[in-house]
């Protein structure tokens, strides 16, 4: 009986702890004070000069990762019907090892959206809400 008991607190943790993670994935997270991690990494990885960019970790066995393309397709067309240019950079992740350590990626899929300075103005763990998303692009500055 007491092994039950145990189980089932064992249960209800893992229960909870499973749903705290689920309510933050997809939420568009501000950042506060921007790092200046990645740096020469996120140079060398693509990240554009001349406008934002969109840049997403995934790998070829992640399944999210397929619905993060799509949501940041539809996102740059929209952005791009309104005259805005937004890079989609997708890294790999398996790929991009250095990288994703320096920036913390710790799951899959991960989106961050950088100015063109290289400036993180937001970090999504998860596949991002498509509104969300869109909404948070057009904060950040187009030169």
């Amino acid at each position: 009986m007491p092994n039950v008991l145990i189980l089932l607190a064992a249960i209800a943790v893992a229960l909870a702890i499973g749903f705290a993670l689920r309510a933050r994935s997809g939420r568009v997270r501000a950042v506060a004070a921007p790092p200046s991690a990645g740096g020469q990494l996120l140079r060398d990885a693509g990240i554009s000069a001349t406008g934002p960019t969109i840049l997403h970790f995934s790998a070829t066995w992640c399944g999210p990762c397929a619905a993060v393309r799509r949501v940041v397709a539809n996102t740059t067309a929209t952005l791009a019907d309104e005259g805005r240019t937004v890079l989609d950079l997708e890294l790999d992740i398996d790929e991009n090892p250095s990288l994703a350590r320096e920036l913390k990626v710790l799951s899959l899929p991960t989106t961050f959206l950088y100015d063109e300075s290289g400036t993180l103005h937001h970090r999504i763990p998860g596949v991002p809400q498509a509104n969300a998303l869109l909404s948070a692009m057009r904060q950040i500055p187009q030169p």
